[in-house]
Parts: C-alpha cells; sequence; structure tokens
C-alpha cells in the first residue's frame, strides 16, 4: 500500500510509463504502437507480456486503493486484450490496434486524480477535528470523489 503523496505519485509514473511503453511508442494520430502490438506477433512473448504488464497494473491499482468498479474495469480491458491476442493473425492484429493496457492505465489514472489524498489514519483526522474538513475539501473540487488516508 501507498504510504505518501509520494508513493502515490510514483505510482502514477509507472502507470504512465506502462501505458507509453505497451500502447504509445510509436504515436499515429489517436492510435499508437508500442511493445504489446509488436511482441503480439511472437507466439507466447507477446501473451507473456500482455499478462506481465496487466498483472503490474492490477498491482499498483490495489496499492493504491482502487474501488472495485475501477479494478473491474481495468481487468476488463486486459482480459479483452489478453484473449484477443491468442488467436493466430486475426487477434494478433485486433490485439495491435486495440490499447488494453492504455484503457487500464487511464481508469486507474483517473482514480488516483478524483481522490484527495491525506497522510494521516483516519483515525487520526478524526481525533485532531479535521476529519470533516478533509471531507469538505473533497466537496469542494469537483474532480475529486474520495478521500483515502494514507496512514490506514
Amino acid at each position: 500500500m501507498v504510504k505518501s503523496v509520494a508513493d502515490v505519485e510514483n505510482v502514477w509514473l509507472s502507470v504512465e510509463r506502462i501505458k507509453k511503453i505497451s500502447d504509445r511508442v510509436i504515436g499515429i494520430g489517436p492510435f499508437g504502437l508500442g511493445l504489446d502490438a509488436i511482441l503480439t506477433w511472437i507466439p507466447g512473448i507477446g501473451t507473456i507480456y500482455t499478462v506481465g504488464a496487466g498483472g503490474w497494473l492490477i498491482i499498483l491499482g490495489l496499492r493504491v486503493k482502487a474501488g472495485p468498479g475501477t479494478l473491474a474495469r481495468m481487468l476488463g480491458y486486459l482480459v479483452v486484450d489478453t484473449v484477443t491476442g491468442t488467436v493466430p493473425i486475426a487477434g494478433d492484429a485486433i490485439d495491435a490496434l486495440f490499447p488494453g493496457h492504455l484503457l487500464a492505465a487511464k481508469a486507474l489514472q483517473k482514480h488516483i486524480e478524483s481522490t484527495h489524498w491525506i497522510e494521516m489514519s483516519e483515525r487520526e483526522a478524526r481525533d485532531q477535528g479535521v476529519h470533516d474538513t478533509h471531507r469538505e475539501e473533497m466537496k469542494q473540487d469537483r474532480k475529486l470523489k474520495r478521500v483515502i488516508y494514507l496512514g490506514d
């Protein structure tokens, strides 16, 4: 689990790297190609890469306490990405064009952006009388949907 805002920022950077390496090394307008598209043509290797990078995204999601909806959305994108890559030739072509890692990464980044991160436990916040303040800060910013205490 992340314990500080710096840890959250490091997760964000890891997600960004996976997003770019997997699906955006070469940008072609709104489309892009990355390692996932290239390795899908190598039997076995492409699947190992797809599952490994996808698994790492899920682990990062768990580290930042992503909700069940976010994790399910990420998993859905990653399952489609993996399954299409296992079908010879046609599946590989679809997998090369389907940016599953990119979509899963964006879902996780959206969770991170919509969270008010507090570097204390909820108990400490309640004891210090600032829990309600944190909730009000969250409500004041329309982007924020939840408060997560990093000390919990």
